[in-house]
């Protein structure tokens, strides 16, 4: 049999790859099957719960075994149905109270849906001149936002870990810290400070300076007296303090530091004064929420979590630099393949990023924004507080309790006495009940129940029946 001629083989290529180029009439009808599936989970909502248990690893994998064959649409979309949204968190419930509850705005998913299928290379200002500008929009709305100068710069990340490793790059070449010197630098945090942060110094070649552990009031704040102390005592015995790093939120309890105090000490001391507000700087939005950051403006970086406050899917961060020019110049490099945008003078999110091909992110944030403005978002995030403070006192009538720190933002701690045999017996009970969810931490050796307050579809109705649940849950398991 004679062998085909490569034009022969290339038109064999194009259809059997065919398939891959949907028809408009396939689009249409996958489409309307996502839409279908999407009004279902919709109107599931009530009805589900928001913990689900999970037995069926090994029939999942089967299920979802790439064998190489095709399958219609409908069986994968089932596959999704049965062995992904039914099981696990329901982080779409608005009586998730566990971790820090993430949005999941529509709006943001048919934005994203919009810039997959464009697939617009945001990258480079030059290949998306729209897509960069998108990009610097929101960066410079989220700067406006928590007071930061018309100099300062930022970065749309994957989340709040990426966030922080890059303002840990910019503090560490801002400082000139090196490897022969790294062990002489000091950071300054509690034990309230998110892990990732720890992580990121890891990560960015800087774990081995020292960092010192500082004392906490009783809402678990940052100490400003201890702070002021380890700094005095380290400069006299000639180490280089280096960075402060607060919470605007702490995930155990919401904890906000005094951040007014904490950046007349970082300019005092000359260290550099990052803030993790991964989960409170939303909270500038509201009149209430900016009185308890107050501060926060002082910085020089800090880190925001879009898919937290500002109630988007999960998949974004944000990280802003007071000084725009120490983060262009940590991260701006170039390849030759490159020199085409040589000129173009829109700025580019890789110049501000450890990133260089990236999602389209921009777009999750705007189309919401600009759709429903603030005030809807203002108004939801005032109402996450008052609901701690309600909760906080409901809770604090319900006999059997201790309760943590009143809350500084909107995250309610509690246990039971007797350690933490009957606070897991509780979470447990409540878990399997399924109405609503929380989770544990430890305090103080303690462990801990914690319930925290953030969905913009979680109103009065949803805390009552936590609470309820609660009531309930504790006399069964007594």
């Amino acid at each position: 049999m004679p062998k085909p001629s490569l034009l022969q083989l290339l038109d064999e290529l194009e259809a059997r790859a065919a398939p891959l180029a949907a028809s408009s009439e396939s689009r249409s009808e996958q489409l309307a099957a996502a839409g279908s599936y999407v009004e279902e989970f919709f109107a599931g909502m009530p009805g589900r719960r928001v913990y689900s248990g999970d037995d069926a690893r090994e029939a999942a994998l089967e299920a979802m075994r790439l064998d190489g064959q095709p399958a219609e649409f409908a069986e994968a979309l089932d596959i999704v149905r049965q062995h992904v949204d039914n099981s696990g968190h329901n982080l779409a419930s608005p009586a998730f109270f566990g971790y820090v509850p993430s949005g999941g705005l529509y709006e943001s998913a048919i934005a994203d849906y919009l810039a997959a299928v464009s697939n617009r290379y945001v990258g480079v200002s030059y290949a998306s001149p729209g897509a960069g500008r998108m990009e610097e929009t929101v960066v410079r709305w989220l700067a406006d936002t928590v007071g930061y100068p018309k100099g300062a710069e930022g970065d749309l990340t994957s989340g709040g870990s990426i966030a922080a490793l890059s303002a840990v790059v910019v503090a560490r070449e801002e400082h000139g810290v090196r490897t022969d010197n790294i062990s002489r630098h000091v950071v300054y945090c509690t034990s309230q400070i998110h892990h990732t942060f720890r992580k990121a110094l890891f990560i960015a070649g800087v774990g081995d300076c020292v960092v010192r552990d500082v004392a906490m009031d009783d809402g678990l704040r940052m100490s400003v007296e201890d702070l002021a102390k380890k700094i005095a005592e380290d400069s006299a015995n000639g180490l280089k303090p280096w960075i402060i790093a607060a919470s605007a939120g702490s995930t155990d309890v919401g904890a906000v530091d005094p951040l007014e105090a904490l950046a007349d000490i970082a300019a005092e001391s000359g260290c550099w004064f990052h803030v993790d507000a991964a989960y409170g700087g939303a909270f500038m939005l509201c009149e209430e929420g900016r009185d308890r950051l107050r501060g926060i403006e002082r910085s020089d970086s800090l880190i925001l979590d879009p898919h937290k406050g500002f109630f988007l899917p999960a998949g974004i961060g944000a990280v802003l630099v007071r000084n725009g020019e120490a983060m262009y110049k940590a991260y701006r490099a170039r390849g030759v393949y490159m020199q085409d945008m040589d000129g173009h003078t829109d700025r580019s999110p890789c110049d501000l990023s450890p990133e260089l091909t990236r999602p389209f992110r921009a777009l999750r944030f705007w189309l919401p924004m600009k759709v429903y403005g603030v005030a809807p978002f203002a108004a939801a995030l005032q109402e996450k507080l008052l609901l701690a403070d309600y909760c906080y006192d409901k809770l604090g009538e319900v006999e059997g309790l201790e309760l943590g720190p009143k809350p500084d933002l909107s995250v309610v701690s509690f246990r039971l006495p007797g350690g933490r045999d009957p606070n897991l017996r509780l979470l447990d009970a409540i878990t399997e009940d399924g109405r609503m969810f929380i989770n544990s931490t430890t305090i103080d050796e303690k462990y801990t129940l914690r319930l925290a307050i953030l969905g913009y579809h979680t109103h009065r109705r949803h805390v009552d029946l936590a609470i309820e649940v609660i009531r309930e849950m504790m006399a069964k398991t007594k």
